[in-house]
């Protein structure tokens, strides 16, 4: 799958059964909520995902509401989500707890 290229909804339902706990959200995009025993293992995780983002630099979404952690992905560039949100989301996954 490319990165640039939107996902087809099959592609997308295929990916999303490898990835426990990501929805889709408006069609748009995929997001998961993390819930962590403190705040600041919430906030570490949240530095953890600036900078695997940086370096891959597709960006998430990211709202923090004390020991919860959400994550929203969508790529612009190709008006909807591509196999590299999936990738993204993969990758966040690896870096919780």
């Amino acid at each position: 799958m490319d990165g640039k290229k939107r996902l087809t909804e099959e592609e997308l339902a295929e990916g999303l059964r490898a990835l426990p706990g990501w929805t889709v959200e408006e069609g748009k995009r995929i997001v998961k909520k993390y819930l962590f025993p403190t705040f600041p293992d919430a906030i570490r995780f949240v530095d953890r995902v600036a900078e695997l983002a940086e370096e891959h630099n597709h960006h998430p979404f990211i709202a923090i509401d004390y020991r919860k952690v959400t994550l929203r992905l969508t790529t612009w560039r190709a008006g909807g989500l591509t196999a590299l949100d999936l990738a993204s989301a993969e990758a966040y996954d690896r870096l919780a707890p």
